[in-house]
């Protein structure tokens, strides 16, 4: 018999194949479809002209060998990028290539933390927050996020014990699972907080070109001393419909980078060459497509907001990202309750907020990666089964 290594007890299944199970079981039972708000799987095809860049490159066969270096077009369109979006200037030895924003997620506490090591972890988080320390072998030191606080992070709260133990910190604005964005000001706090306690910032990026109402995103690297204390992750999935093609930047500290490169070159050998020429074409010609897919997701969260209030569940809009934060009713005893019930009644899938943290108990994420029209025979439904009534 093989037994697994003691760190996998503190594992359990991934939520979202929970809940892919719940689906297959609603289905099979009742014999409807299910309206499924869970997995924030974009909905949005990339922009033409990265697919054919993609298509492209696939039937070239000399594009098929290991590509341990990145292209150094990947490189310049990556720097040309941050210039032009973020006036930011990032030398080749700022930036390394991922595969898909995880992977540094994944790999950055076992770069710099041993045993025992503290990472600064909000609640409400991403899962991959508090999976990676546990693979490390480091100590979570949750930083609760307050809708009072409007979902940032309180430098004030954080003890001086975890201070002492924290090696890093991982900060993510605009924030999943809460959608809440952050002001210049608390950048400004966060680089002086790492400096005085000598803590690594990660900084998640993923939703930086989702913000809604005209407000536009920034990038962590745009505040004085930033690159002096961490290092900032950048997606392609979001942006640019990418999620499954897997492609991501890690860009900031030169230190950081260089140790980075280190143990990815005992990992894996780079990323698949038509991927880095899909990404390309989304940097250089892809851009048109980011007020689209931006606007399509204002429009959907405007609609399901109007709309599953009139139907009963008065829910807040979201500042950023494809999701929303919705509170759940007082009458129910938390959100896995709620969610059960919720898809019994109505086929509707949410992800409990528990799923994300402690913080998450009273909450459910509702994901926009449904079509307008769903969103409305969603809503009908929950009207229909007087679900909050």
């Amino acid at each position: 018999m093989f037994n697994p290594a003691k760190r996998m007890k503190q594992f359990h299944q991934s939520v979202f194949t929970n809940l892919n199970e719940q689906k297959e079981k609603y289905e099979k039972r009742t014999g409807k479809k299910t309206i499924d708000l869970s997995l924030g799987s974009p909905n949005i095809s990339p922009d033409p002209k990265i697919i054919e860049a993609l298509a492209k490159a696939i039937h070239k066969p000399e594009n098929y060998k290991y590509a341990i270096k990145p292209l150094p077009k990947m490189i310049e369109s990556i720097q040309n990028w941050y210039h032009d979006r973020y006036e930011i200037d990032l030398k080749k030895d700022e930036i390394a290539l991922l595969q898909g924003s995880q992977e540094a997620l994944v790999n950055l506490p076992l770069i710099y933390c041993d045993e025992g090591d503290g990472i600064l972890v909000p609640d409400p988080y991403y899962p991959v927050y508090v999976d990676a320390p546990k693979m490390a072998g480091a100590k979570i030191l949750y930083t609760p996020l307050k809708k009072e606080n409007n979902y940032l992070v309180d430098f004030t709260k954080i003890t001086k014990e975890e201070r002492q133990k924290a090696k890093m910190m991982i900060v993510c604005y605009p924030n999943n699972p809460t959608g809440a964005i952050a002001p210049d000001w608390f950048y400004e706090q966060l680089i002086q907080f790492a400096k005085e306690n000598d803590i690594l910032i990660v900084h998640d990026n993923a939703y930086s070109e989702l913000l809604f109402d005209g407000k536009k995103g920034k990038s962590f690297l745009s505040f004085e001393g930033a690159k002096e204390v961490g290092v900032e992750i950048n997606s392609f999935s979001k942006t640019y419909g990418m999620a499954g093609a897997r492609l991501g930047v890690l860009v900031g500290n030169k230190e950081v980078i260089k140790h980075y490169k280190i143990l990815k070159s005992n990992m894996d050998y780079g990323i698949f060459l038509p991927i880095q020429y899909a990404g390309i074409a989304a940097l250089n010609e892809g851009g048109s497509s980011i007020e689209t897919t931006r606007q399509e997701y204002q429009e959907r969260r405007n609609i399901m907001v109007k709309e599953f209030t009139k139907a009963g569940w008065p829910i807040q809009p979201s500042c950023a990202t494809m999701f929303i934060w919705a509170q759940i009713p007082d009458q129910y005893e938390d959100c896995v309750q709620f969610a059960k019930e919720l898809l019994n009644k109505t086929g509707i899938i949410v992800t409990p907020g528990l799923s994300f943290g402690e913080e998450g108990k009273r909450f459910v994420r509702l994901a926009l990666v449904q079509d307008q029209k769903i969103i409305c025979e969603a809503a009908d439904r929950i009207k229909q089964s007087r679900f909050f009534k």
